[in-house]
């Protein structure tokens, strides 16, 4: 049977958070709320590896260091605020915040796949949340309506990214790469090293 997403109500800590939740599962802890996901739609699950792949795969080619992460890391805020972000990428000269189990601490990017239970979650709690924590990026890929909004942290507010040709977004957090929404909602996918060639050459 499958569990559907539901909330463990608190107030909780992050140290509540990490008993409550166990390894492998996806949850948030939103201010001190325990927000347990759905299982992954196998549309959703796709554009994340597919935007997964082509973040990490472009880093590793432009020695850019740092990490990307794929689901189920936790990156602590504050001790109310523990959100488990689709897709993340932490800089180099960041590193330090990654420990045994969790982050402490934002990511530079955070990447939200939305699904019919965490629609409110991405546009407003997470938003509000990400701003808060200064995450310079937050993009929020929306497969059911097939949209995708980047956003980038200007004076302490996010600002919604002008796309080129109104397709293609360009990074303010990593040089040089690019995101065609219209990849995105392709079907099926296109390939991820044809993608990343076409990034790679500018």
């Amino acid at each position: 049977m499958i569990r559907p997403a539901h909330k463990t109500r608190g107030p909780h800590t992050v140290d509540d958070f990490f008993a409550i939740v166990k390894d492998g599962e996806k949850a948030d802890l939103i201010n001190g709320v325990i927000h347990m996901a759905s299982p992954d739609a196998p549309r959703a699950n796709d554009i994340g590896f597919f935007v997964g792949t082509l973040l990490r795969c472009y880093v590793a080619e432009r020695n850019l260091g740092g990490r990307c992460y794929i689901s189920r890391v936790a990156f602590v805020l504050d001790d109310a605020h523990a959100p488990e972000p689709d897709l993340a990428y932490v800089r180099g000269e960041r590193m330090h915040l990654v420990a045994s189990g969790r982050v402490k601490g934002a990511p530079d990017i955070a990447v939200e796949i939305v699904s019919h239970d965490s629609v409110n979650r991405d546009y407003e709690l997470k938003r509000e949340m990400y701003v808060a924590a200064g995450v310079p990026e937050y993009w929020i890929i929306d497969p059911i309506d097939n949209s995708a909004e980047f956003l980038i942290l200007r004076d302490g507010r996010y600002q919604t990214a002008p796309l080129e040709d109104g397709a293609r977004f360009r990074s303010t957090v990593l040089p040089g790469f690019w995101l065609d929404t219209r990849w995105l909602f392709a079907a099926p996918l296109p390939k991820e090293p044809d993608c990343l060639n076409e990034i790679l050459s500018g």
